[in-house]
Protein backbone atom coordinates (compact mmCIF):
# COMPACT_ATOMS: atom_id res chain seq x y z
CA UNK A 1 0.00 0.00 0.00
CA UNK A 2 1.66 3.31 -1.11
CA UNK A 3 2.35 5.73 2.08
CA UNK A 4 -0.09 9.19 0.97
CA UNK A 5 2.12 12.56 -0.26
CA UNK A 6 1.80 15.17 2.50
CA UNK A 7 -0.98 17.42 1.93
CA UNK A 8 -3.18 14.41 0.19
CA UNK A 9 -5.00 12.04 3.08
CA UNK A 10 -7.18 9.40 2.76
CA UNK A 11 -10.92 10.39 2.44
CA UNK A 12 -11.48 8.27 5.89
CA UNK A 13 -9.08 10.77 7.74
CA UNK A 14 -10.80 13.31 5.92
CA UNK A 15 -13.71 12.26 6.95
CA UNK A 16 -12.67 11.10 10.60
CA UNK A 17 -11.03 15.07 11.12
CA UNK A 18 -14.46 16.50 10.21
CA UNK A 19 -16.19 14.69 12.40
CA UNK A 20 -13.99 15.11 15.64
CA UNK A 21 -13.84 18.71 14.68
CA UNK A 22 -17.92 19.13 14.52
CA UNK A 23 -17.80 17.13 18.02
CA UNK A 24 -15.51 19.57 19.68
CA UNK A 25 -17.40 22.74 18.06
CA UNK A 26 -20.59 21.24 19.81
CA UNK A 27 -19.50 20.35 23.22
CA UNK A 28 -17.97 23.29 23.59
CA UNK A 29 -21.58 24.59 23.02
CA UNK A 30 -23.00 26.23 26.44
CA UNK A 31 -26.04 25.24 25.76
CA UNK A 32 -25.64 21.78 24.98
CA UNK A 33 -23.93 21.06 28.59
CA UNK A 34 -27.45 22.48 30.46
CA UNK A 35 -29.40 20.57 28.37
CA UNK A 36 -27.11 17.20 29.16
CA UNK A 37 -27.25 18.02 32.83
CA UNK A 38 -31.32 18.60 31.93
CA UNK A 39 -31.57 15.11 30.02
CA UNK A 40 -29.44 13.39 33.45
CA UNK A 41 -32.20 14.98 35.87
CA UNK A 42 -35.44 13.94 34.07
CA UNK A 43 -33.95 10.54 33.28
CA UNK A 44 -32.77 10.36 37.51
CA UNK A 45 -36.82 11.15 38.24
CA UNK A 46 -38.09 8.70 35.81
CA UNK A 47 -35.53 5.74 37.18
CA UNK A 48 -36.54 6.30 40.89
CA UNK A 49 -40.40 6.54 39.84
CA UNK A 50 -40.24 3.40 37.47
CA UNK A 51 -40.74 0.15 38.29
CA UNK A 52 -37.00 -0.23 38.54
CA UNK A 53 -36.85 2.02 41.05
CA UNK A 54 -34.98 -0.27 43.93
CA UNK A 55 -32.33 -0.96 41.39
CA UNK A 56 -31.86 2.80 41.24
CA UNK A 57 -31.73 2.96 44.76
CA UNK A 58 -29.36 -0.64 44.90
CA UNK A 59 -26.91 1.08 42.05
CA UNK A 60 -25.54 3.84 44.01
CA UNK A 61 -25.19 2.30 47.68
CA UNK A 62 -22.85 -0.84 45.89
CA UNK A 63 -19.69 -0.62 47.46
CA UNK A 64 -16.17 -0.15 45.48
CA UNK A 65 -13.69 -0.69 46.55
CA UNK A 66 -9.71 -0.11 45.36
CA UNK A 67 -6.48 -1.89 47.50
CA UNK A 68 -2.69 -2.12 47.71
CA UNK A 69 -1.77 -4.94 49.94
CA UNK A 70 -3.43 -4.93 53.30
CA UNK A 71 -5.01 -1.35 52.36
CA UNK A 72 -8.47 -1.20 51.49
CA UNK A 73 -10.56 2.14 50.66
CA UNK A 74 -13.96 0.81 50.59
CA UNK A 75 -17.10 3.21 50.07
CA UNK A 76 -20.44 3.44 47.97
CA UNK A 77 -20.43 4.33 44.67
CA UNK A 78 -22.54 7.20 45.65
CA UNK A 79 -19.57 8.69 47.76
CA UNK A 80 -17.32 8.01 45.04
CA UNK A 81 -19.63 10.78 43.15
CA UNK A 82 -20.65 12.88 45.72
CA UNK A 83 -17.20 13.33 47.63
CA UNK A 84 -14.37 12.42 44.84
CA UNK A 85 -15.66 13.20 41.36
CA UNK A 86 -17.10 16.01 42.67
CA UNK A 87 -13.84 17.68 43.75
CA UNK A 88 -12.71 17.83 40.23
CA UNK A 89 -15.71 20.19 39.63
CA UNK A 90 -14.75 22.25 42.79
CA UNK A 91 -11.34 22.11 41.16
CA UNK A 92 -12.82 24.05 38.14
CA UNK A 93 -14.53 26.28 40.18
CA UNK A 94 -11.52 27.33 41.90
CA UNK A 95 -9.43 27.96 38.54
CA UNK A 96 -12.53 29.99 37.69
CA UNK A 97 -12.31 32.07 41.02
CA UNK A 98 -8.50 32.61 40.42
CA UNK A 99 -8.99 33.43 37.14
CA UNK A 100 -11.62 35.73 37.80
CA UNK A 101 -10.04 37.56 40.53
CA UNK A 102 -6.53 38.00 38.58
CA UNK A 103 -8.08 39.39 35.26
CA UNK A 104 -11.54 39.02 35.07
CA UNK A 105 -14.55 41.19 36.44
CA UNK A 106 -13.32 40.15 40.50
CA UNK A 107 -10.21 42.07 38.89
CA UNK A 108 -11.07 45.46 39.68
CA UNK A 109 -13.26 46.06 42.71
CA UNK A 110 -14.91 49.18 41.35
CA UNK A 111 -16.10 46.68 38.46
CA UNK A 112 -16.59 44.09 40.87
CA UNK A 113 -19.39 45.94 43.52
CA UNK A 114 -21.70 45.90 41.17
CA UNK A 115 -21.91 41.49 40.80
CA UNK A 116 -20.62 40.95 44.09
CA UNK A 117 -23.63 43.35 46.18
CA UNK A 118 -26.25 41.18 43.52
CA UNK A 119 -24.68 38.00 44.34
CA UNK A 120 -25.37 38.98 47.95
CA UNK A 121 -28.78 40.14 47.48
CA UNK A 122 -29.75 37.16 45.84
CA UNK A 123 -28.36 35.22 48.86
CA UNK A 124 -29.55 36.66 51.48
CA UNK A 125 -33.07 37.02 50.21
CA UNK A 126 -33.86 33.61 49.41
CA UNK A 127 -32.34 33.10 52.57
CA UNK A 128 -34.60 35.01 54.59
CA UNK A 129 -37.56 33.36 52.30
CA UNK A 130 -36.51 30.22 53.37
CA UNK A 131 -36.24 30.77 57.11
CA UNK A 132 -39.50 32.52 56.95
CA UNK A 133 -41.50 29.52 55.92
CA UNK A 134 -39.07 27.11 58.09
CA UNK A 135 -38.62 28.18 61.57
CA UNK A 136 -37.88 25.15 63.11
CA UNK A 137 -34.87 24.08 64.01
CA UNK A 138 -34.03 21.25 61.80
CA UNK A 139 -36.11 22.35 58.66
CA UNK A 140 -33.48 25.77 59.24
CA UNK A 141 -30.35 24.20 58.42
CA UNK A 142 -31.44 23.88 54.65
CA UNK A 143 -31.53 27.80 54.60
CA UNK A 144 -28.62 27.74 52.60
CA UNK A 145 -29.93 25.26 49.64
CA UNK A 146 -31.71 28.02 47.76
CA UNK A 147 -28.64 30.70 48.01
CA UNK A 148 -27.03 29.11 45.00
CA UNK A 149 -26.64 29.23 41.30
CA UNK A 150 -25.78 26.59 38.77
CA UNK A 151 -23.55 28.16 36.05
CA UNK A 152 -23.38 25.79 33.48
CA UNK A 153 -27.46 25.59 33.66
CA UNK A 154 -27.94 29.17 33.69
CA UNK A 155 -25.50 30.59 31.07
CA UNK A 156 -26.57 27.43 28.86
CA UNK A 157 -30.18 29.19 28.87
CA UNK A 158 -28.76 32.21 28.53
CA UNK A 159 -27.23 30.57 25.49
CA UNK A 160 -30.41 29.58 24.19
CA UNK A 161 -30.96 33.36 23.73
CA UNK A 162 -28.73 33.10 20.95
CA UNK A 163 -26.77 36.29 20.09
CA UNK A 164 -29.14 39.46 20.73
CA UNK A 165 -28.55 38.75 24.13
CA UNK A 166 -25.38 41.29 25.01
CA UNK A 167 -22.29 39.90 25.89
CA UNK A 168 -21.82 42.07 28.82
CA UNK A 169 -25.65 40.79 30.10
CA UNK A 170 -23.66 37.33 29.85
CA UNK A 171 -20.85 38.45 31.65
CA UNK A 172 -22.49 39.61 34.24
CA UNK A 173 -24.29 36.25 34.83
CA UNK A 174 -20.89 34.89 34.91
CA UNK A 175 -19.72 37.11 37.71
CA UNK A 176 -23.06 36.65 39.77
CA UNK A 177 -22.71 32.49 39.60
CA UNK A 178 -18.67 33.04 40.75
CA UNK A 179 -19.17 34.99 43.60
CA UNK A 180 -22.04 32.91 44.46
CA UNK A 181 -20.36 29.62 44.13
CA UNK A 182 -17.63 31.83 46.86
CA UNK A 183 -20.42 32.40 49.20
CA UNK A 184 -21.28 28.78 48.91
CA UNK A 185 -17.91 27.02 49.27
CA UNK A 186 -17.59 29.13 52.50
CA UNK A 187 -21.05 28.55 53.80
CA UNK A 188 -19.97 24.77 53.28
CA UNK A 189 -16.69 25.31 54.34
CA UNK A 190 -17.97 26.52 58.15
CA UNK A 191 -21.35 26.09 58.56
CA UNK A 192 -21.58 22.45 57.27
CA UNK A 193 -18.37 20.87 58.88
CA UNK A 194 -18.55 18.70 61.25
CA UNK A 195 -16.33 18.64 64.64
CA UNK A 196 -12.93 20.05 62.96
CA UNK A 197 -9.82 18.00 63.73
CA UNK A 198 -6.71 20.13 63.84
CA UNK A 199 -5.05 16.91 62.96
CA UNK A 200 -6.39 16.72 59.53
CA UNK A 201 -5.71 20.24 59.00
CA UNK A 202 -2.19 19.25 59.85
CA UNK A 203 -2.33 16.68 57.07
CA UNK A 204 -4.08 19.14 54.12
CA UNK A 205 -1.16 21.70 55.11
CA UNK A 206 1.30 19.33 54.22
CA UNK A 207 -0.07 18.70 50.81
CA UNK A 208 -0.63 22.60 50.28
CA UNK A 209 3.47 22.65 51.67
CA UNK A 210 3.89 20.15 48.59
CA UNK A 211 1.85 21.93 45.92
CA UNK A 212 3.79 24.89 46.24
CA UNK A 213 7.18 22.96 46.50
CA UNK A 214 6.52 21.35 43.28
CA UNK A 215 5.84 24.68 41.96
CA UNK A 216 9.00 26.39 42.96
CA UNK A 217 10.97 24.06 41.44
CA UNK A 218 9.25 24.75 38.13
CA UNK A 219 7.08 21.76 37.81
CA UNK A 220 4.56 22.69 35.53
CA UNK A 221 2.72 19.07 34.83
CA UNK A 222 -0.96 18.87 36.13
CA UNK A 223 -0.17 14.85 36.80
CA UNK A 224 2.44 15.93 39.21
CA UNK A 225 -0.05 17.84 41.62
CA UNK A 226 -2.45 14.91 41.77
CA UNK A 227 -0.72 12.70 44.89
CA UNK A 228 -0.31 16.24 47.24
CA UNK A 229 -4.02 17.26 45.59
CA UNK A 230 -4.74 13.46 47.32
CA UNK A 231 -3.22 14.13 50.54
CA UNK A 232 -5.20 17.66 51.10
CA UNK A 233 -8.50 15.77 50.24
CA UNK A 234 -7.33 13.20 52.77
CA UNK A 235 -6.78 15.97 55.22
CA UNK A 236 -9.87 17.38 54.84
CA UNK A 237 -11.81 14.56 55.50
CA UNK A 238 -9.45 13.42 58.84
CA UNK A 239 -10.45 16.69 59.77
CA UNK A 240 -14.53 16.69 59.51
CA UNK A 241 -14.40 19.50 56.72
CA UNK A 242 -16.21 18.51 53.16
CA UNK A 243 -12.80 16.76 51.22
CA UNK A 244 -14.29 18.32 48.06
CA UNK A 245 -12.66 21.66 49.69
CA UNK A 246 -9.65 20.22 47.92
CA UNK A 247 -10.77 20.91 44.89
CA UNK A 248 -10.83 24.69 45.15
CA UNK A 249 -7.79 25.01 47.08
CA UNK A 250 -6.08 23.59 44.26
CA UNK A 251 -8.15 25.69 42.08
CA UNK A 252 -7.11 28.80 43.76
CA UNK A 253 -3.65 27.56 44.07
CA UNK A 254 -3.03 27.04 40.44
CA UNK A 255 -0.66 29.20 39.01
CA UNK A 256 -1.75 32.26 36.40
CA UNK A 257 1.46 32.51 34.85
CA UNK A 258 3.07 29.65 32.95
CA UNK A 259 6.36 28.67 34.63
CA UNK A 260 9.60 30.43 33.40
CA UNK A 261 11.43 29.36 30.44
CA UNK A 262 14.86 30.13 29.03
CA UNK A 263 13.40 30.38 25.87
CA UNK A 264 10.20 31.83 24.92
CA UNK A 265 7.49 29.14 24.23
CA UNK A 266 6.69 30.59 20.66
CA UNK A 267 10.67 31.11 19.81
CA UNK A 268 11.22 26.97 20.69
CA UNK A 269 8.59 26.31 18.63
CA UNK A 270 9.89 28.24 15.72
CA UNK A 271 13.98 26.69 16.49
CA UNK A 272 12.55 23.31 16.90
CA UNK A 273 10.34 23.48 13.94
CA UNK A 274 13.75 24.37 11.93
CA UNK A 275 15.55 21.46 13.18
CA UNK A 276 12.88 19.00 12.33
CA UNK A 277 13.11 19.86 9.26
CA UNK A 278 16.86 19.76 8.82
CA UNK A 279 16.37 16.54 10.34
CA UNK A 280 13.73 14.93 7.82
CA UNK A 281 15.73 15.98 5.04
CA UNK A 282 19.09 14.59 6.56
CA UNK A 283 18.56 11.69 8.08
CA UNK A 284 15.49 9.22 9.05
CA UNK A 285 16.86 8.59 12.38
CA UNK A 286 13.72 9.06 14.83
CA UNK A 287 15.61 8.78 17.92
CA UNK A 288 17.67 11.95 17.18
CA UNK A 289 14.32 13.58 17.10
CA UNK A 290 13.08 12.70 20.41
CA UNK A 291 15.14 15.82 22.29
CA UNK A 292 13.43 18.23 20.05
CA UNK A 293 9.71 16.59 20.06
CA UNK A 294 10.26 16.84 24.13
CA UNK A 295 10.90 20.21 23.87
CA UNK A 296 8.19 21.01 21.52
CA UNK A 297 5.62 19.21 24.11
CA UNK A 298 6.98 21.64 26.83
CA UNK A 299 7.05 24.74 25.13
CA UNK A 300 3.42 23.81 24.03
CA UNK A 301 2.14 22.90 27.21
CA UNK A 302 3.28 26.18 28.80
CA UNK A 303 1.66 28.21 25.33
CA UNK A 304 -0.86 28.55 28.24
CA UNK A 305 -1.22 29.30 31.60
CA UNK A 306 -1.64 26.81 33.96
CA UNK A 307 -5.06 27.99 35.56
CA UNK A 308 -6.37 28.16 31.54
CA UNK A 309 -4.71 25.04 30.16
CA UNK A 310 -5.92 22.73 33.39
CA UNK A 311 -9.52 24.10 33.59
CA UNK A 312 -9.74 24.05 29.33
CA UNK A 313 -8.43 20.17 29.62
CA UNK A 314 -11.37 19.84 32.44
CA UNK A 315 -14.27 21.43 31.28
CA UNK A 316 -15.45 19.21 29.14
CA UNK A 317 -14.99 16.02 31.49
CA UNK A 318 -16.78 17.90 34.66
CA UNK A 319 -19.80 19.58 31.84
CA UNK A 320 -20.57 15.90 30.05
CA UNK A 321 -19.35 13.56 32.91
CA UNK A 322 -19.01 14.87 36.76
CA UNK A 323 -22.34 16.49 36.63
CA UNK A 324 -24.59 14.62 34.81
CA UNK A 325 -23.64 12.06 36.61
CA UNK A 326 -23.60 13.58 40.11
CA UNK A 327 -27.46 14.52 38.68
CA UNK A 328 -27.98 10.76 37.78
CA UNK A 329 -27.11 10.04 41.23
CA UNK A 330 -29.21 12.44 43.54
CA UNK A 331 -31.72 13.89 41.62
CA UNK A 332 -33.69 10.79 41.45
CA UNK A 333 -36.39 11.16 43.94
CA UNK A 334 -39.22 8.75 44.38
CA UNK A 335 -42.58 10.71 44.35
CA UNK A 336 -44.11 8.19 46.18
CA UNK A 337 -41.16 8.73 48.81
CA UNK A 338 -41.40 11.58 49.99
CA UNK A 339 -44.45 11.97 52.37
CA UNK A 340 -45.42 16.32 51.66
CA UNK A 341 -48.54 15.66 54.15
CA UNK A 342 -46.20 15.82 56.46
CA UNK A 343 -46.63 19.68 57.08
CA UNK A 344 -42.40 19.82 57.36
CA UNK A 345 -41.51 18.30 54.07
CA UNK A 346 -44.33 20.48 52.18
CA UNK A 347 -42.56 23.75 53.81
CA UNK A 348 -39.31 22.76 52.94
CA UNK A 349 -40.39 21.90 49.65
CA UNK A 350 -42.21 24.80 48.65
CA UNK A 351 -39.71 27.41 50.87
CA UNK A 352 -37.15 26.27 48.70
CA UNK A 353 -38.96 26.41 45.33
CA UNK A 354 -40.42 30.00 46.39
CA UNK A 355 -36.78 31.41 47.43
CA UNK A 356 -35.28 29.95 43.79
CA UNK A 357 -37.98 31.06 41.97
CA UNK A 358 -39.13 34.46 43.35
CA UNK A 359 -36.08 35.65 45.83
CA UNK A 360 -33.33 35.29 43.92
CA UNK A 361 -34.50 37.53 41.43
CA UNK A 362 -35.86 39.81 44.02
CA UNK A 363 -32.74 39.84 45.70
CA UNK A 364 -30.75 40.53 42.32
CA UNK A 365 -32.82 43.17 41.16
CA UNK A 366 -33.28 45.37 44.66
CA UNK A 367 -29.54 44.96 45.35
CA UNK A 368 -28.51 46.21 41.84
CA UNK A 369 -31.06 48.82 42.20
CA UNK A 370 -29.66 50.36 45.26
CA UNK A 371 -26.47 50.07 44.64
CA UNK A 372 -26.85 52.24 40.83
CA UNK A 373 -29.30 54.12 43.01
CA UNK A 374 -26.71 55.18 45.53
CA UNK A 375 -24.07 55.81 43.13
CA UNK A 376 -21.39 52.94 43.88
CA UNK A 377 -22.06 51.53 40.87
CA UNK A 378 -23.31 51.63 37.49
CA UNK A 379 -24.98 49.45 34.72
CA UNK A 380 -22.63 47.65 32.21
CA UNK A 381 -22.98 49.07 28.53
CA UNK A 382 -25.70 46.85 26.92
CA UNK A 383 -27.42 45.59 29.94
CA UNK A 384 -30.69 47.56 30.88
CA UNK A 385 -33.23 47.03 33.75
CA UNK A 386 -34.84 44.05 31.69
CA UNK A 387 -31.02 42.26 31.22
CA UNK A 388 -30.75 42.61 34.97
CA UNK A 389 -34.52 40.85 35.47
CA UNK A 390 -33.14 38.36 32.92
CA UNK A 391 -30.14 37.85 35.22
CA UNK A 392 -32.13 37.63 38.41
CA UNK A 393 -34.48 35.07 36.94
CA UNK A 394 -31.41 32.46 35.64
CA UNK A 395 -29.65 33.27 38.94
CA UNK A 396 -32.31 30.51 40.10
CA UNK A 397 -31.36 28.07 38.86
CA UNK A 398 -29.34 26.51 41.42
CA UNK A 399 -29.35 22.81 40.72
CA UNK A 400 -26.15 21.04 40.88
CA UNK A 401 -24.70 23.49 44.48
CA UNK A 402 -28.14 23.30 45.62
CA UNK A 403 -28.50 19.98 45.98
CA UNK A 404 -25.00 19.44 47.25
CA UNK A 405 -25.90 22.01 50.30
CA UNK A 406 -29.55 19.69 50.61
CA UNK A 407 -27.29 16.74 51.06
CA UNK A 408 -24.90 18.40 53.70
CA UNK A 409 -28.07 20.07 55.22
CA UNK A 410 -30.45 17.35 55.62
CA UNK A 411 -29.45 13.63 57.63
CA UNK A 412 -33.71 12.93 57.77
CA UNK A 413 -34.26 11.01 54.28
CA UNK A 414 -38.03 12.66 53.90
CA UNK A 415 -36.77 15.75 54.04
CA UNK A 416 -33.58 15.41 51.78
CA UNK A 417 -36.45 14.09 49.33
CA UNK A 418 -38.56 17.69 49.81
CA UNK A 419 -35.52 19.71 49.13
CA UNK A 420 -34.43 18.16 46.32
CA UNK A 421 -38.15 18.08 45.07
CA UNK A 422 -38.13 22.01 45.53
CA UNK A 423 -34.24 22.75 44.20
CA UNK A 424 -35.66 20.80 40.76
CA UNK A 425 -39.17 22.41 40.72
CA UNK A 426 -37.76 25.89 41.36
CA UNK A 427 -34.86 25.70 39.11
CA UNK A 428 -36.93 24.45 36.37
CA UNK A 429 -39.49 27.20 36.82
CA UNK A 430 -36.74 29.79 37.08
CA UNK A 431 -35.45 28.67 33.93
CA UNK A 432 -38.54 28.66 32.00
CA UNK A 433 -39.39 31.68 33.24
CA UNK A 434 -35.82 33.07 32.58
CA UNK A 435 -36.39 31.72 28.80
CA UNK A 436 -39.65 33.04 28.29
CA UNK A 437 -38.72 36.42 29.73
CA UNK A 438 -35.36 36.40 27.13
CA UNK A 439 -37.19 35.62 23.96
CA UNK A 440 -39.79 38.69 24.64
CA UNK A 441 -36.89 40.73 24.85
CA UNK A 442 -35.20 39.27 22.20
CA UNK A 443 -38.43 39.78 19.85
CA UNK A 444 -38.83 43.20 21.41
CA UNK A 445 -35.28 44.16 20.49
CA UNK A 446 -35.91 42.43 16.59
CA UNK A 447 -39.22 44.61 16.51
CA UNK A 448 -37.09 47.55 17.38
CA UNK A 449 -34.62 46.91 15.09
CA UNK A 450 -36.87 46.45 12.35
CA UNK A 451 -39.24 49.35 12.66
Amino acid sequence: MSTPLPGHLPRTQILAERVFETLQRFLHVEAVSGIVLLIAAFAAMVWANSSFAQSYDALWQMPLSIGLGTFVFSKTLHFWINDILMTIFFLVVGMEIRREIHEGALNNLRQAALPIAAALGGVIVPALIYLAINSDPIRRQGWAVPTATDIAFAVGILALLGRSIHVNIRVFLLALAIIDDVIAVLIIAFLYSGGLSYDGFAVAGLGMLMVLGLQRIGIGSAYAYVPPGAVIWAGLLMAGAHPTLAGVVLGLMTPVKPIPMREHPVDVVTRVADEMRKLLDTAKDTHRMERPLQQLQLANREMLPPVVRVQSALHPWVAYGVMPLFALANAGVSLSGVELSNGGARLVMSGIAIALLAGKPTGVIIATWLMVRIGWGRLPPGVSWAGVCLIGLLAGIGFTMSIFIALLAFNDENLLGAAKLGVIAGSAGSACVGLCWGMLRVRAAKSMAGS
